[in-house]
């Protein structure tokens, strides 16, 4: 007799399950529960792991997830949806992203329930891929936009937060281009073939007909009119089709004349209407030309050539979602074990920074000013000389009060044991120490979810491997911390670089410019970006089938860019590695032990008045 679980989640897990094999119609299908992206394997679908808390937004997410993926399984013909799929990469993220919207949509026709669970799904998306914060068209995802368009358009409902934002940047876009085409939309929902035909007139409107290939129909009508061909000369092998016309035409040939006679008036009318077609193109004014769809965003503004393989794959995923708050505090009780030895250290370079910190809080202030705070030291002189005018004094602000840090770790395989724990440890300092002094800090992490490539080296074997495919595994980037997030509620997630898995290949250009792009959009005044790495980036999947300098040439672009653009400030600390050779604010050090003192005496000079000081701890390299 199997023992009754104690997990509160358990029950709804099971129930979830179930009721997505009724949705998507299939009770052979396996519901698990996972870490890993969700999606649909073979009659295994993952869905988002739930925790013992049941926090509603996860719950809110599995349920929206579930029923998208049931819909899908239940709508689509994966047959249908590879006939009419158009071979362009831009052409298919439109022709995918516009099926998906078909099924949700007849899912919230058929079972109005899912639509609200899918917005949540949606929703969460949106928000994890900062849709909310676009301001322009061109930094937004035209497919995802235009599924989102759809899926408005058939169910009536307005999209959650992001994904409307997304939306509307498109929108005009959109209705302008194809807006005849979208008329027919509600006609096409149910049947997928007709709405595949749909799909692919939207993609041309939109300007991506070159990439559709040949015509799928027509493709079948030219084989059906060769089956019936050679059906014909195996019943009369002897006929030319040419003997056949003549006796008809001596038949009848009255017929015939007329028949020669409407062929000749066609011919003349298609003539008339091209010259026509001709001298409307010619008078067409300039302004009225149908606008231009702008060229897909590249993927990295520091170095445009640079190409990832596959996007679909990779995640931005707070450590809260890659293990349950049990585990969370099993893994930083293990954390704290191991520095037990080195608690005092960290604990006196706290106090250390913590003062010069301080210091820089005294209170000073501006004085013999026209207005402010009267300055009551000075009211003397106005005894002594009447005619004196009153002395004012005005508190000044600390230099670094609107300041953000943001501590970017390397969670390659390379940094397993001694130096990921001091990692973990000093950014648990650090972020407790500098929140004191009211800077904000936040805790980033990067890796890739798999060795080897993962799903996207995967992807490019079964599409007949591609030379020189770009970037080639499935990138993980971990928030540990946000920057508005008290200490206090994430000091559990730093453990979870003591799970066991967890560090695998490290792609140091895409993280850093991740890192940069989310500071980028902070309103402090000051940001600070600390790099904490032991070396170069290595992704052997990458590197096998590209210039063996392909990684580190993109992370060179990175840093030039971040420094050339100087709104924010880049330093790094390399750990047995020398990173001067990239940044050019940086230190090395050969032991971990000495981490600590680094990141301490690094960050304090950042804050130093003096800046031949600075400069001096900070071991400035000018370009020569």
């Amino acid at each position: 007799m199997s023992r009754p679980s104690d997990n509160p989640a358990d029950p709804f897990k099971k129930a979830l399950a179930e009721a997505t094999k009724v949705m998507a119609d299939d009770p052979d299908l396996t519901v698990t529960y996972s870490v890993d992206p969700s999606g649909v394997s073979g009659d295994t679908m993952r869905l988002p792991q739930v925790s013992r808390r049941m926090g509603r937004d996860e719950v809110l997410l599995a349920r929206g997830t579930a029923d998208a993926l049931a819909l899908h399984r239940k709508y689509h013909d994966t047959g249908v949806h590879a006939k009419y799929a158009p071979p362009g990469d831009m052409a298919r993220d439109l022709y995918e992203a516009m099926e998906t919207a078909r099924c949700e949509a007849m899912g919230a026709r058929d079972m109005p329930g899912t639509a609200g669970n899918i917005d949540a799904k949606i929703g969460h998306e949106a928000m994890r891929r900062g849709y909310d914060q676009i301001k322009q068209a061109s930094e937004a995802p035209l497919a995802v936009a235009a599924g989102y368009l759809i899926r408005h358009l058939a169910t009536g409902r307005k999209m959650p937060g992001g994904a409307q934002n997304v939306m509307e940047l498109w929108q005009g876009f959109i209705e302008d281009q194809a807006g005849g085409t979208l008329e027919g939309l509600q006609d096409k929902l149910s049947d997928q073939a007709s709405f595949a035909r749909f799909a692919r007139q939207i993609i041309t409107d939109l300007g991506y007909g070159d990439q559709l290939g040949d015509d799928p129909d027509q493709i079948d009508e030219d084989q059906e009119d060769d089956a019936q061909d050679s059906a014909e000369e195996e019943q009369d092998p002897e006929s030319t089709g040419q003997d056949d016309s003549e006796d008809d035409a001596e038949a009848n040939p009255e017929q015939s004349q007329d028949d020669s006679q409407d062929s000749a008036q066609a011919q003349v009318s298609m003539d008339e209407m091209a010259d026509q077609e001709l001298g409307e193109d010619t008078e067409m004014p300039e302004g009225e030309a149908p606008l231009e769809p702008p060229p897909p965003q590249p993927v990295s503004e520091a170095d445009p050539a640079y190409k990832v393989y596959d996007t679909r794959f990779d995640e931005e995923i707070s450590a809260e979602d890659l293990a349950d708050p049990i585990e969370l505090e099993r893994l930083r009780a293990y954390l704290d074990q191991q520095l037990e030895p080195l608690k005092g250290a960290v604990s006196r370079l706290a106090n250390k920074l913590m003062r010069r910190l301080q210091a820089q809080q005294n209170r000073s202030w501006e004085f013999d000013l026209e207005e402010g705070i009267l300055d009551v030291a000075r009211l003397a002189r106005v005894v002594a000389n009447p005619t004196t005018p009153l002395s004012f004094k005005v508190e000044k602000d600390t230099e670094f009060r609107d300041t953000v840090v943001t501590l970017l770790l390397d969670n390659s395989g390379s940094m397993r044991g001694r130096p990921i724990s001091i990692a973990a440890i000093c950014a648990d300092v650090l972020a407790r120490t500098l929140e004191r002094c009211n800077v904000k800090v936040e805790i980033l992490g990067f890796t890739t979810r798999a060795w080897k490539g993962g799903q996207s080296r995967e992807a490019w074997l079964n599409e007949g491997r591609p030379q020189q495919p770009g970037r080639l595994n499935d990138l993980r980037h971990i928030i540990y911390k946000s920057a508005d997030a008290p200490w206090r509620r994430t000091r559990p997630n730093l453990g979870l670089m003591m799970k066991e898995g967890l560090l695998k290949e490290n792609i140091d250009g895409e993280a850093l410019e991740w890192a940069h792009r989310r500071m980028l959009m902070r309103r402090e005044q000051r940001k600070i970006l600390m790099v904490i790495s032991d070396g170069a980036p290595v992704d052997d999947s990458t590197l096998s089938v590209n210039p063996a300098n392909y990684l580190e040439k993109h992370l060179r672009d990175v840093i030039a860019m971040v420094e050339r653009r100087k709104q924010v400030e880049l330093l790094a600390i390399g750990i047995g590695h020398d990173v001067t050779r990239y940044y050019n604010r940086a230190v090395t050090i050969t032991d971990v032990d000495q981490l600590a003192g680094a990141m301490t005496e690094q960050l304090a000079a950042l804050f130093d008045t003096d800046p031949r000081a600075r400069a001096r701890v900070m071991g400035i390299r000018r370009a020569s």
